[in-house]
């Protein structure tokens, strides 16, 4: 389970969003089931490019191993 401003990453591509598996979101709602949350998406500099409203399987904890890296959103 989620809390509100945790740091996830997806587990699968959202395309009409122009978001792939692995990139990294935060939680800004956590629905009281649960099972869903509302997570923002964000360019590096700061641009908003989603809100959206994804089921527990669509994402994941942050890997302590992991690395950001930089690509553009189509």
């Amino acid at each position: 389970m989620f809390d509100d401003l945790d740091t996830i990453a997806l587990t699968r591509a959202l395309p009409e969003f122009g978001l792939k598996a692995g990139d990294a979101g935060t939680v800004v709602h956590v629905y009281t089931d649960g099972k869903s949350y509302e997570v923002e998406f964000v360019t590096l500099s700061g641009e908003p490019i989603a809100v959206v409203t994804l089921e527990a399987d669509a994402i994941r904890p942050i890997r302590a191993r992991e690395i950001a890296q930089a690509r553009d959103v189509a």
